[in-house]
């Protein structure tokens, strides 16, 4: 199956490639909400900080139609470009899917979705953020 962006791949990929690289960026597309009830991810040291763009604006989950062109114009104001490397985060990878295709579509050639996302899928409890995604793999993230 062809995907209309780049590729998925793990937190632990998309760390490391943050870690390496200030041409990666990391873009969180959750809720205003998400990020203040959940929490949201830091990125390494080293890294660019990342971008907080809603894909979609609770309550109503209408999606931005500025989405993809406030992105491009950010990451070129932190220097990226077209074939910067752009990892898109949700909350368990649906959200980051479509993002990741807009933006392929607005002319970034490196566009990925990140498995499981912040949180991933619910244990057998339903609690999300141990079974899988940034939060379980242990990466750097804060609640307020």
């Amino acid at each position: 199956m062809n995907k209309a962006y780049k590729d998925d791949v793990t937190v632990q990929q998309c760390w490391d490639d943050l870690t390496a690289s200030r041409d990666a960026f990391l873009i969180d597309v959750r809720t205003m909400a998400e990020w203040n009830f959940v929490g949201f991810p830091l990125a390494p040291d080293s890294a660019q900080e990342p971008i907080f763009m809603e894909w979609q604006s609770f309550p109503t989950m209408s999606v931005n139609p500025a989405f993809a062109e406030r992105v491009a114009a950010t990451v070129r104001e932190r220097g990226g470009s077209e074939s910067s490397r752009l990892y898109f985060l949700c909350r368990s990878g649906a959200r980051s899917m479509a993002s990741a295709a807009a933006l392929t579509a607005a002319g970034f050639q490196n566009a990925f979705n990140i498995l499981d996302g912040f949180e991933g899928p619910a244990d057998e409890e339903g609690h999300r953020g141990r079974v899988a995604g940034w939060k379980a793999a242990g990466l750097s993230w804060v609640q307020k």
